[in-house]
């Protein structure tokens, strides 16, 4: 059984920035665990019998198994700054729940960065690059928007640059702040189209970008962050759920942070992928079974900021029962009354199901789901403005049905 675990964020000065309170608690360690260049910043203040034990890698599947072999030890964690902000201490109390974990922050290099930018933190987004996919970058974007990414290494603020480039933000303000608090801090100011031209400076490894997003962009580039984006914005060969039927159906699937979502018959992923931007938490498992059709909504979501969203490459009857339980679906087109029974009994109370349907046998699937289950059906009829001759006039597009409905 572990006892409470200690997680101490450690300045960048090491020992001589730290506290009192902290510095008893490395001390009073049995066993202390962490990066190599966090036990080296301590040692000198250790005693010698204290074993040093350096992180594995990959880590997290590591982690119970470490905790365990040192269990009945008093186990001291090192870590970066707040070991909250993107750190050690979130994955800790994951693993173990916060009853077990205590947390002993020191100053963030995020707040660092802000102080040295003077960036208040209500006009910042924090975006971590480190074990994750940088294309998270991407769901952030907007016109004048401040970003701090936290970065995985010396590679890093070119990748962000050329990232920002190929979103059509190259001419961002880029400011690296290198070794921040240490007596070797360092700072480069250049834009995201200068890296991309050339721009040669060994940054260290441990690096702070911050991101002033230039306020001009291309209409193409500027992309909201509710639902309705242009069809435009998706590669797709016409199986895409269109943009006003888009907003309707995710007006009624109410996006919640941490809630999954099924995306049944996904196509090009538009309803998974808006549900995913809503909010960082929010979870969502594209199926769809045309291999060429998955892989086409896997690039969709990393091109618009959400490249953690799961694919699975099956038909949508073979693929339920493996799934975990939603909190809402979405059903595209093809809804059989057998497949809405099968998502209605997967949904908790409060959970949400959309469908929609363009054919007459469909439409009469939903009008038996509405019968049985209740909601709401919904005629949606779209007219666009259209060339005619050399006037312009009113063209309809295919009418939806849409039935929405609630658990």
């Amino acid at each position: 059984m572990l006892d409470r675990l200690e997680v101490v964020g450690i300045p960048a000065g090491g020992w001589p920035e730290l506290g009192e309170s902290a510095r008893q608690v490395i001390t009073a360690a049995g066993v202390l665990i962490g990066g190599r260049r966090h036990l080296d910043l301590v040692r000198d203040q250790l005693s010698p019998d204290v074993p040093e034990v350096p992180w594995p890698s990959p880590l997290r599947p590591a982690l119970p198994g470490l905790l365990e072999t040192w269990s009945g030890h008093r186990i001291v964690v090192l870590a970066s700054g707040d070991p909250l902000v993107s750190g050690i201490g979130s994955t800790l109390i994951e693993l173990l729940g916060s009853d077990a974990v205590r947390i002993h922050p020191a100053v963030s290099s995020v707040a660092l960065a802000r102080a040295r930018l003077g960036w208040p933190s209500d006009e910042v987004r924090t975006v971590s690059a480190v074990g994750r996919d940088l294309d998270l970058v991407r769901r952030h974007l907007a016109p004048a928007q401040k970003l701090v990414v936290l970065s995985a290494g010396a590679d890093t603020p070119v990748a962000v640059a050329e990232l920002l480039t190929d979103a059509g933000y190259g001419p961002s303000a880029l400011t690296v702040l290198g070794d921040l608090g240490s007596e070797q801090e360092g700072r480069w100011d250049f834009t995201a189209s200068e890296a991309c031209g050339g721009y040669q400076v060994d940054f260290p490894s441990l690096n702070i970008v911050a991101v002033h997003c230039c306020a001009r962009v291309a209409a193409r580039a500027r992309l909201g962050s509710v639902p309705g984006l242009p069809d435009d914005a998706y590669d797709h060969d016409g199986q895409l759920t269109k943009r006003d039927l888009r907003a309707s159906a995710l007006s009624r699937l109410a996006p919640v942070p941490g809630e999954l979502l099924w995306d049944l018959g996904a196509g090009a992923g538009s309803i998974a992928i808006e549900w995913s931007r809503t909010d960082p938490r929010c979870r969502a498992v594209a199926v769809e079974q045309e291999p060429v059709r998955s892989a086409r909504v896997a690039a969709n979501a990393a091109r618009l900021g959400v490249p953690g969203l799961e694919v699975v490459t099956a038909a949508a009857y073979e693929a339920l029962d493996r799934l975990p339980a939603p909190d809402a679906v979405f059903v595209g087109g093809g809804a059989t009354l057998d497949l809405l029974d099968r998502c209605w009994s997967r949904l908790p109370i409060g959970g949400r199901l959309v469908a929609h349907a363009v054919t007459i046998e469909t439409e009469q699937v939903l009008i038996q789901a509405w019968q049985a289950y209740g909601g709401e059906l919904t005629r949606i009829s779209v007219e666009r403005l259209e060339p005619l001759g050399r006037l312009h006039g009113w063209t309809p597009v295919r009418p939806v049905v849409q039935w929405a409905a609630t658990a």
